[in-house]
């Protein structure tokens, strides 16, 4: 079973149990390690030589199937157990939502594009520049915040826990 599944499995599992926390940190390092695979195709595409149209089409389709995952994965399970850990990440979320709409609607069109058309590769190097661009942004500035969250949320927790044992008094 390919990983990105059992990680969806997981995450998912995390949501349905309602343990978004879980979910989340499960989903940043899943999110982290998927990434460094889109890196390393992106730079097998960037060393290709010019004329090498067939390894390029192979690696553009490699990059539009781990995007098109981990865009489905973000969606459907990061971003609602970020909403629900972290509710002052909306705004995060919903630029993202919106980073993605673009990046999925370049990778339509790189995907129906011949890799000797003209724009193909210039229109491998913008995608390849908005995804650098999305995960740094998410890296350095969403995810800490997201953390940041959650850990406020297990201190409230503690916090809730320790006063009800002290309201309800020695066993």
């Amino acid at each position: 079973m390919p990983h990105w599944v059992q990680g969806v499995r997981a995450a998912g599992r995390a949501v349905l149990y309602g343990d978004a926390q879980e979910a989340l940190m499960g989903g940043i390092v899943m999110l982290k390690e998927d990434r460094k695979t889109v890196e390393r195709l992106f730079k097998q595409f960037e060393k290709a030589g010019d004329d090498a149209h067939a390894e390029k089409r192979q690696i553009a389709d490699q990059v539009i199937d781990e995007l098109t995952t981990r865009t489905w994965i973000e969606e459907k399970i990061f971003h609602p157990a970020a909403r629900k850990a972290a509710p002052d990440t909306k705004d995060h979320v919903l630029e993202s939502i919106e980073e993605h709409h673009v990046v999925l609607w370049m990778l339509s069109e790189s995907k129906r594009l011949d890799p000797k058309d003209e724009r193909f590769d210039a229109k491998m190097s913008v995608l390849m520049e908005n995804v650098r661009h999305h995960v740094e942004e998410e890296e350095k500035e969403w995810f800490p915040d997201v953390r940041k969250a959650m850990g406020r949320n297990r201190l409230i927790e503690t916090r809730r826990t320790d006063g009800k044992r002290e309201e309800e008094g020695p066993g």
